[in-house]
């Protein structure tokens, strides 16, 4: 919402498009977003990178085959709840056709958006990308596909400003994604519901 001094409110989201649960609160948030901004409320959305696996070796292998040699066969059991329950979401997450993938060129791809205004479509089709359309997105040429589809003209942000932002991220003890904040106020983390988000948008655009 539009706050009383005519500021806008300010969200701001660390994730990575590779997490199903920043998938899930994403896709809730932009919602909320959509019913604010259509009321006539400003908001902008600043996404800060976060990598789960930033020294993943297996780029390309499938998602599930890593996962259960990573974490246990416990995990296939997981990954098809978590599917069935971002179904409510209108959210696809599949699993069998999902890759492996070290999301540092994705991030810069975000960042290049971002310079164009266009971050937030670039972010949901990236998340569609992985989960949904079983893409590589650390492949240079899946990524321009990605970046010309959503309007993008190049990948052209700085990588050292963002391994200098992901460090800085790491050093702030985020260990852990989603994580949003509103106004710069204390951060909601995982996928909260959508109303949860909603709230927390109209309590920022009203509070000086």
């Amino acid at each position: 919402m539009n706050r009383p001094d005519g500021r806008t409110t300010r969200v701001e989201v660390v994730l990575d498009v590779i997490c199903a649960a920043s998938y899930v609160a994403y896709v809730r948030l932009e919602r909320a977003i959509r019913r604010v901004r259509a009321e006539g409320g400003e908001v902008e959305v600043v996404f800060r990178p976060f990598q789960l696996a930033p020294d993943a070796g297996f780029a390309g292998e499938p998602l599930l085959e890593v996962l259960a040699e990573g974490f246990g066969g416990h995990v296939v059991a997981e990954t098809e709840q978590a599917a069935a329950d971002a179904v409510h979401d209108g959210v696809t997450l599949d699993y069998g056709r999902a890759l492996a993938a070290d999301t540092f060129e994705a991030h810069r791809l975000i960042a290049s958006a971002a310079a164009r205004g266009l971050a937030e479509p670039m972010v949901e089709r990236l998340f569609r990308a992985h989960f949904t359309d079983g893409l590589n997105i650390a492949e240079a040429p899946v990524l321009d596909r990605l970046a010309a589809e959503t309007g993008v003209a190049a990948n052209d942000a700085s990588a050292a400003e963002l391994r200098a932002e992901l460090s800085r991220i790491r050093a702030g003890g985020i260990r852990s994604v989603p994580r949003i904040s509103f106004n710069d106020g204390p951060p909601l983390t995982g996928a909260q519901p959508e109303k949860t988000y909603e709230r927390a948008l109209r309590s920022a655009g009203t509070t000086p």
